[in-house]
């Protein structure tokens, strides 16, 4: 079997600097510019965020649930205080903060280009 790691996630915004500030100021996100460029390091992730190529036409996000990528997870400490902090900035909340099994509390919410991204916190006596 091949040994793989991560090395990033590629997501295309009309508006790549608003992304990467949006991974900033809520997530927490360092912004990384190269010549051409603008990636976000984020939880140990790279994100690299890429333009919309000229007029090209793009396809709205598909309604929940669809196959393919869902949405992405980020593990954080004290779900419930994180949660407060980032729906002070305006964050949308697709789903409250909730254990969902003894020892795991997530919730979700709506990023830059309707990306779902789930924040989840797991009590290391339960895994």
């Amino acid at each position: 079997m091949p040994v793989v790691t991560w090395d990033h996630v590629h997501l295309r915004s009309p508006d790549p600097e608003a992304t990467a500030a949006w991974l900033r100021d809520i997530l927490g996100g360092e912004i990384v510019r190269a010549p051409g460029r603008i990636d976000v390091n984020l939880g140990g992730a790279r994100i690299f965020i890429a333009p919309l190529e000229g007029e090209s036409a793009v396809s709205p996000p598909p309604p929940h649930p669809h196959q393919g990528l869902d949405h992405f997870g980020l593990t954080v400490k004290d779900i419930d205080a994180v949660a407060a902090e980032i729906k002070a900035k305006g964050v949308t909340f697709t789903r409250e903060p909730t254990t969902i099994r003894p020892g795991v509390r997530i919730c979700f919410i709506r990023g830059p280009e309707g990306i779902s991204i789930e924040l989840l916190e797991r009590d290391k006596k339960y895994t």
